[in-house]
């Protein structure tokens, strides 16, 4: 920048502390133009002064912009753009480096002899020492656990507060931290904070930190890791999402673990990046700006392919699939079975659902909304109703082959048909019902053998592990909308220990809101997708996803039998 002090500038740039933002002002038209397309984030129509959210890779653009159209600049403020570019620089050249192929880790400590992490978890350990903070989207099954572990004994940086969904928390306890490392550990009782020991890594769940912000508020731990941390997608709107806030302004290194952060809508990767790296991707109305396209009252990404390439790039996120690391599995073998239904369980609810569809349609903006969630509920219930039985007889086959058979529901009513028509098979339940003891039991009644059968809520498997040693066979026998459930669901049994092909049985019907479902599962793969694997080839999608319940209303109403 200094090499332009003399030339003629076309503007001014200023560092506004007051806002932590880059202000641009009095740009002629045909600069700010330029100035526009170079930082899209800005609206289009928006003339005169420009303020962008400040951060490395801004300060590498706004440098390069006055390359070609200097700008008059402070001196305090040009030596703050100019750091900004070279850190920028200089943390892209640094982990380019430690993703070479050639990369070898070192020796890192604190793990027991012969569990030591593999050179890809060493690396995501390597990487987030560098930046401070990571998004790890490794593929399911490829040990993101003990990646984070191996992030603590990179850094050092303890004690360390761990988040976890409920069920897991003894799981990280017993299955790695005492199995892999030489780490102490607590995990976190209730709400209420108390005196806590001496130990390591202290183990919250996303449903006790919120009484904990006090203790975090002290600088206590040095490092944070969230674990399925698409559990924060909903940003500050929840309590989990402002504590979790709180613990991430008062550590050294952050990171997240997920294989798959979108379960609705690619702006939900937003709460996510901004939480473990504030202003990454500017604020929210820039963020939107930039990067989506309005559907109803929902934000969906534009590109999700560009945007995940840019996440890379700026080092905020890492991916890995079990082809990059050399783990190659077999495929997944999908089969959609179509199985029967009952009619007069989906003819008792047509009347009503007919109602509701009609609001849904013509209905004022609050009776669409209401309308929209209960007719949802109440075809996907139907429709689960409907076919209980024939799912349940499909699991009966594989089970009397000899089959350890994984079946996954969502509805309550839907599970007692279950458990009636399978009661002499002895079947255990993994849902959002049991305790975490009983969930425990039930999970060690599968490994063990004393049942071929688990019942398992679609959305309450998330990072469960074991599985994989004795079962292949997962019938989806209730359908959600976010294809990533699917995924994290068949991720339970194709992960490293598999030595079979995983047979994943898509359980649906030709009525009610399954054949809905089918059609609309595509645009949130390519939604995740995109954001997660830039690279790949996306799934052609007809129809945007803020039509779903639409099309479920449109269906009634065309008199398709559901």
């Amino acid at each position: 920048m200094n090499a332009h002090a003399s030339l003629e500038t076309y503007g001014r740039l200023r560092y506004r502390a007051d806002l932590g933002k880059w202000q641009v002002a009095g740009l002629p038209p045909h600069v700010s133009l330029v100035f526009k397309k170079v930082f899209p984030r800005i609206p289009i129509h928006q003339t005169g002064e420009f303020f962008i959210t400040d951060g490395a890779a801004v300060c590498a653009d706004l440098v390069w912009f006055t390359q070609r159209y200097p700008l008059e600049v402070p001196s305090a403020d040009r030596e703050r753009v100019e750091a900004g570019r070279q850190r920028h620089i200089d943390q892209r050249l640094a982990v380019e480096s430690l993703l070479a192929d050639d990369w070898l880790p070192s020796s890192i400590g604190r793990f027991r002899e012969g569990a030591s992490p593999y050179p890809f978890q060493a690396q995501a350990a390597a990487v987030t020492a560098k930046t401070r903070r990571l998004l790890l989207l490794d593929d399911v099954g490829l040990g993101k656990t003990v990646s984070a572990l191996a992030t603590l004994a990179e850094t050092s940086a303890l004690p360390a507060a761990i988040v976890v969904q409920a069920h897991l928390a003894e799981q990280w306890v017993e299955e790695y931290i005492e199995e892999f490392t030489t780490f102490t550990s607590h995990i976190i009782k209730g709400t209420k904070p108390y005196r806590l020991p001496a130990a390591d890594i202290f183990i919250f769940k996303y449903s006790n930190i919120a009484g904990w912000t006090d203790i975090a508020a002290t600088g206590k731990f040095r490092s944070i890791i969230f674990d399925e941390i698409q559990e924060l997608r909903h940003g500050g709107s929840t309590n989990k999402g402002q504590a979790a806030r709180a613990f991430v302004s008062n550590t050294d290194i952050r990171m997240g673990l997920t294989a798959t952060p979108i379960y609705n809508y690619g702006s939900e990767i937003f709460n996510i990046v901004d939480l473990l790296e504030p202003g990454a991707l500017g604020g929210w109305h820039e963020f939107i700006i930039e990067w989506c396209t309005s559907h109803g009252s929902h934000w969906v990404v534009r590109d999700p392919k560009a945007l995940g390439t840019y996440l890379r790039d700026q080092t905020i996120a890492l991916r890995r699939t079990e082809f990059d690391v050399g783990k190659q599995m077999p495929p997944v073998n999908v089969l959609m079975h179509e199985v029967d239904f009952d009619q007069s369980v989906v003819d008792a609810v047509e009347d009503e659902a007919r109602i509701l569809a009609q609001r849904v349609m013509g209905g004022s903006f609050v009776e669409r909304g209401q309308a929209a969630r209960e007719l949802d509920m109440m075809a996907r219930h139907a429709t689960g109703m409907a076919k209980a039985k024939s799912v349940a007889a499909l699991a009966r086959i594989l089970v009397e082959a000899g089959e350890p058979v994984l079946l996954a529901g969502w509805h309550r009513d839907v599970y007692d048909v279950w458990l009636a028509a399978l009661s002499d098979l002895d079947p255990v339940m993994y849902t959002g019902s049991e305790t975490t003891l009983a969930k425990t039991r039930a999970k060690a009644d599968f490994i063990e053998g004393r049942s071929k059968l688990m019942i398992i809520s679609l959305r309450s498997g998330a990072g469960l592990d074991g599985l994989q040693r004795v079962c292949s066979k997962v019938i989806v026998g209730e359908l959600d909308w976010s294809p990533q459930v699917h995924k994290q669901l068949i991720g339970r049994l194709r992960r490293p220990g598999q030595l079979r092909q995983v047979d994943a049985i898509y359980a649906h019907t030709n009525g009610g809101s399954d054949p809905v479902l089918v059609e609309m599962l595509g645009l949130k793969a390519s939604q995740s997708q995109g954001i997660v694997d830039p690279l790949a080839t996306l799934q052609q999608v007809d129809a945007p996803d803020d039509t779903r319940i639409k099309k479920l209303a449109q269906s009634y109403l065309a008199g398709v039998q559901s």
